[in-house]
């Protein structure tokens, strides 16, 4: 009788480091499509909240909401009037929370495990009708809200631009990817001097809180004109983010003072 046909040892060898070898090669690839896919669900999820802060514009005399340095926070002035939902708090890349701290005698936030991948929160913080704290992992531009006193956090309040009705909105950014929940960019602020500090100043040199490399090199941000968009990490320091920000104004020296970021696209 013959003997049956079959794989010798040596063929399913090579079979299967024919199998090793295409897996080798298209992983990488599903990693980057799947981080594509992410960063398109983060714009959509931008989209959203863009709608919810300009519905509370319209029902508000076409202003942003009221802030002084205890009040006016969006994330309590939207909640629960506006949404409810709490699965599109944050960007799907952002896949867990790091805690803020404010240490006594200390000038800036720490995130405890805080880094790109992260969201901020403070889930100790009592709100009412708002299960588990404050969290998320998107942060507005301080400079769009009104103002109740003259300064706010020491910005001063004639540089805010409090409504979206402005000329360049295109350019004036609204609520995007951020390290905490608010920040006001100024000519002159730092940068990171490595990708994952942990460490965010608490109101001045706050350009840090939004050079968070979560979209590869960039993040995501919606306007005042309501487009949504990617915003490369070396142009936030091309953007309008208030009425005195000089968008020709220096940009950091990447090579010494952000090597991490020296060559990044966005030149």
């Amino acid at each position: 009788m013959k003997a049956g046909k079959g794989f010798t040892l040596i063929e399913l060898l090579v079979v299967i480091a024919i199998i090793a070898l295409l897996m080798a090669i298209l992983m990488p690839a599903m990693s980057r499509v799947r981080k594509q896919a992410r960063a398109v669900a983060c714009q959509s999820t931008l989209k959203q909240w863009g709608v919810l802060l300009f519905m509370y514009v319209e029902d508000n005399d076409g202003l942003f909401m009221k802030r002084t340095d205890t009040s006016g926070r969006w994330i309590d002035v939207l909640y629960d009037l506006y949404y409810e939902n709490d699965e599109f708090r944050c960007c799907p890349e952002a896949t867990r929370v790091a805690y803020p701290v404010y240490p006594p005698g200390a000038s800036s936030y720490t995130l405890i495990g805080g880094n790109a991948s992260t969201a901020w929160g403070k889930l100790s913080e009592t709100v009412s009708d708002r299960p588990g704290g404050m969290w998320g992992s998107y942060g507005i531009n301080g400079w769009v809200y009104d103002t109740v006193t003259d300064m706010v956090y020491s910005k001063p309040a004639q540089h805010h631009w409090k409504t979206h009705n402005v000329k360049g909105a295109a350019q004036i950014p609204l609520f995007m990817d951020c390290a905490l929940w608010v920040g006001w960019p100024d000519n002159g602020d730092s940068v990171p001097e490595v990708a994952d500090p942990g460490n965010f100043p608490s109101v001045s040199d706050s350009m840090r809180r939004f050079i968070i490399n979560r979209h590869h090199q960039s993040i995501n941000g919606i306007y005042l004109d309501q487009s949504v968009r990617k915003i490369w990490l070396k142009q936030l320091f091309r953007q309008r983010w208030s009425k005195r920000f000089d968008i020709n104004g220096a940009q950091p020296a990447w090579a010494s003072e952000a090597p991490w970021m020296a060559s990044f696209k966005g030149d």
